[in-house]
């Protein structure tokens, strides 16, 4: 894969939170930022399991490999102690003042009859 969503930053600081090494046989996988990178492309897609790219393994085995991963709260794990430190990056503030319709403040909306108005009803 030539791109990835984490940078090698992210990467760093999350890699030692993860679950397995590279070296551990069976259920840690070969490659964890390619099933963490997998993880991230299934929540910005929104797409079913079945169409996870190939080029990140077979759809079953990282959906099984994510359901263990959240069932043992692995993910609330990394998410808390990677929560500790936070950079600010996207923090926000809104400055924008937002004024309420007339009809939300109990302002007469319709204007009251004027006096010429009450000759031409009559």
């Amino acid at each position: 894969m030539d791109r990835y969503v984490l940078t090698d930053a992210q990467w760093a600081k999350m890699e030692p939170h993860r679950l397995g090494k590279p070296t551990d046989p069976g259920r840690s996988g070969s490659n964890n930022r390619r099933f963490i990178e997998a993880v991230l492309w299934m929540v910005r897609t929104g797409a079913p399991w079945r169409d996870l790219p190939a080029m990140f393994g077979n759809w079953n085995s990282v959906f099984r490999r994510f359901r263990r991963w959240a069932q043992t709260s692995i993910f609330e794990q990394v998410f808390q102690a990677l929560s500790g430190d936070p950079d600010f990056e996207y923090a926000l503030i809104d400055g924008t003042i937002i004024r309420v319709h007339q009809h939300g403040t109990g302002a007469n909306v319709w204007p009251a009859p004027s006096a010429s108005g009450l000759s031409r009803l009559a």
